[in-house]
């Protein structure tokens, strides 16, 4: 199979890292391109037997699987571009939630699906987010299920949780990062610990945390049960969480749907004059 991506930013070339890491395809099996051609190149300077092409067009002419990896805004003009070259062999997948799926397969001629990934994805490890369109073949949908999971769990969502699935999967190891940056400031801030130890320390501490998750020794709830002793020194720092905490992650919720709101009122109106 030829796969294509449109767009090698952050997100795809995860991807393409991904799938390469992952076993599932082989780099000359990907025809890639970008905007700016030197993101692309850059790739290939990894994986020589890549193959990088000038334009979009000649991504959809080489390709049969695309990867449409561009900002929301983009994405009508993009498939506007390639349309021409599309048939109904092809299968077009989007990365980004502002689109749905029905838009989507309201301008193409062909299967399509939508894939949104997390940067999770790159360690082989973590979810991704799957929606088919109605007319998207079985074929497509076995592959397409056959190349996620070579790097990731999928998970088929419907389109009412899109944006809050992506808040978790997608964005939420940004806002971890950013959670964990700042107790290792305090750390470093209210103690004589210096930064390099401090974040060594909480670094391996996530990545332990994740691996007995993952192997199900405990859930959320038991794992704080069993580290929050009664009256111990846990305790008091989980209530000084539950004291200041408020209701920042709903705060955190509204933002992030309130900009998906705009997102889809300014990609709606490109897709409403097809």
């Amino acid at each position: 199979m030829k796969i294509g991506f449109i767009g090698t930013g952050n997100m795809g070339r995860i991807l393409i890292e991904a799938l390469l890491d992952g076993k599932a395809v082989s780099p000359s099996s990907l025809y890639i391109t970008n905007r700016t051609i030197s993101k692309a190149l850059e790739i290939r300077q990894a994986f020589p037997n890549i193959v990088v092409c000038n334009k979009a067009e000649e991504v959809a002419k080489q390709a049969e699987l695309l990867f449409i990896c561009v900002k929301p805004i983009d994405m009508f003009d993009c498939i506007q571009h390639i349309t021409p070259f599309l048939t109904n062999e092809h299968c077009v997948v989007s990365i980004t939630s502002p689109i749905s799926i029905e838009q989507l397969e309201s301008v193409v001629p062909c299967s399509s699906a939508r894939v949104i990934p997390s940067i999770t994805n790159r360690a082989l490890a973590g979810v991704s987010l799957l929606s088919f369109g109605e007319k998207c073949t079985p074929h497509w949908k076995e592959s397409l299920l056959s190349l996620v999971q070579s790097f990731s769990t999928p998970l088929q969502i419907e389109e009412n949780i899109t944006r809050v699935a992506s808040d978790i999967v997608s964005c939420g190891p940004a806002f971890f990062s950013y959670l964990t940056r700042r107790f290792i400031d305090a750390a470093v801030s209210e103690t004589s610990i210096d930064e390099e130890t401090a974040t060594k320390l909480a670094s391996e501490m996530l990545i332990g945390l994740g691996e007995l998750l993952r192997k199900e020794f405990y859930t959320l709830p038991t794992l704080q049960e069993k580290v929050c002793v009664k009256g111990g020194i846990t305790g008091e720092g989980i209530k000084v969480l539950e004291e200041e905490i408020g209701d920042v992650f709903e705060h955190v919720f509204q933002a992030t749907h309130s900009k998906f709101a705009e997102d889809i009122k300014e990609t709606k109106k490109q897709f409403t004059l097809n």
